[in-house]
């Protein structure tokens, strides 16, 4: 079914793709908003980056960096249902958002920048590539997002993460984690993990149980959930060693209002139970999981 999909995708935007060059006649304005949204997720840094062509918004990152395939791969923090899932209540910020809300989060905190204007045509068109991938994709139930990973019985080890940095991912991403920048200096081949030019400690990846789930379906680069190449334990240990490292700071105290709703790996305090920083940062998670559910049944 994943192949399907993914052969459905490659087939609609080859076909868009040769219009737009001549290839099967004339493009349309839609065609041409479609394959424009989709291009700003590919090569964001390209248009918004420190040398953007459009402006100077974000850190140097593109949306692809972790929407892998401007959002098409499958458990690749796939995006085919994004369009369908909003708007929608947010429980960090307590009220209803948009896709262009979801849109300048994800500016803000993965590509630690600045809020795109909601009525600029980038942004109309980034909402156009994400209406025509979740209409025309044929989705199997649970593709989109990410195969969430089993809890360990454990904390995850940023120690023995970092041998697994050195072995599987240093190649690309660079000894200190500053990534590998394109020979034209507008953007990232390999994207920093750490550091100045990479996602703030407000952004999805900072949460463990979603960047262990990330790795273990996508990285090293070429891995997909049908062929992991790290275990569940790398890929909690090396999500672990990642996020040690020092990165941008983003200013969060108007997420969690209601602290009861926050997420068992949300890594800051308070929380509504006795569970330190520490343990909501690297685990164990089924403590806090049960402890939750406890609550929830008193409730």
């Amino acid at each position: 079914m994943a192949s399907k999909i993914l052969l459905t995708i490659a087939i609609l935007l080859g076909s868009i793709a040769a219009r737009s060059q001549g290839i099967i006649g004339k493009t349309s304005s839609a065609e041409k908003q479609i394959l424009y949204g989709k291009d700003l997720i590919a090569r964001t840094a390209y248009y918004f980056g420190p040398n953007g062509k459009v402006g100077h918004l974000t850190n140097g990152m593109n949306c692809q960096n972790c929407h892998n395939n401007a959002g098409a791969k499958i458990y690749g923090l796939n995006l085919s249902a994004t369009a369908t899932a909003y708007p929608q209540y947010m429980a960090r910020t307590n009220n209803i958002m948009s896709i262009a809300d979801r849109i300048n989060g994800c500016m803000q905190r993965s590509l630690n920048g600045k809020k795109l204007d909601t009525t600029s045509k980038e942004m109309k068109a980034m909402i156009a590539y994400l209406k025509w991938l979740g209409k025309t994709t044929v989705k199997a139930p649970g593709t989109s997002g990410i195969l969430k990973l089993a809890y360990l019985d454990h904390a995850a080890d940023p120690l023995k993460g970092k041998a697994v940095f050195i072995q599987k991912c240093q190649a690309c991403h660079g000894v200190t984690g500053q990534g590998l920048l394109a020979p034209d200096k507008m953007v990232y081949t390999f994207p920093p993990l750490w550091g100045d030019d990479s996602y703030n400690d407000g952004a999805g990846l900072y949460r463990l149980t979603t960047f262990a789930a990330f790795v273990k379906s996508n990285m090293p680069f070429g891995t997909t959930y049908k062929a992991p190449q790290l275990t569940d334990e790398e890929a909690w240990d090396v999500a672990a060693f990642v996020n040690s490292q020092s990165r941008p700071h983003f200013d969060q105290h108007d997420d969690w209002k209601d602290i009861t709703k926050k997420p068992i790996d949300f890594p800051f305090a308070p929380y509504a139970d006795p569970f330190s920083e520490q343990q909501h940062k690297y685990g164990p998670y089924q403590p806090i999981a049960d402890a939750q559910k406890s609550t929830t049944k008193k409730n």
